[in-house]
C-alpha cells in the first residue's frame, strides 16, 4: 500500500468541488475587490486560484479584516473558542451581505 498525500488540500473534494455552470477560471474582478479594515468577509476558497488560499477549515466562516498586507488581508476568524488570525487574498473572500 501506498501512504497517502497530507497535503494542504487534503480531503478537499467536497469543499472545492463547483458547480459544472461555474467550472473553469473565475473572472478577474474578483483579484481587485476592497476590504476596509474593521469590515466583515466570508471566506469561500476559489479552487481554481491555488495561490493566497488559507486553510480549507476556514472555508464558509466569517472573520473581521485587522489588516492589508501586501495584496491580501489579514482576518480574524473565530474557531470554537478561539480566534484565529488568517492571511487570504481577495480571490477567496466575499462581502457579506446584511
Amino acid at each position: 500500500m501506498v501512504k497517502a498525500s497530507h497535503g494542504l488540500r487534503h480531503k478537499g473534494r467536497n469543499i472545492l468541488r463547483r458547480n459544472p455552470r461555474h467550472r473553469g477560471l473565475s473572472a478577474i474582478t474578483h483579484e481587485f475587490v476592497q476590504f476596509e479594515v474593521g469590515e466583515q468577509a466570508n471566506i469561500f476558497l476559489d479552487p481554481s486560484i491555488h495561490f493566497g488560499a488559507p486553510h480549507l477549515r476556514f472555508h464558509g466562516k466569517t472573520g473581521r479584516v485587522l489588516a492589508a498586507q501586501g495584496r491580501a488581508y489579514v482576518l480574524s476568524v473565530r474557531d470554537g473558542n478561539k480566534y484565529k488570525t488568517v492571511i487570504s487574498r481577495p480571490e477567496h473572500m466575499r462581502k457579506v451581505k446584511y
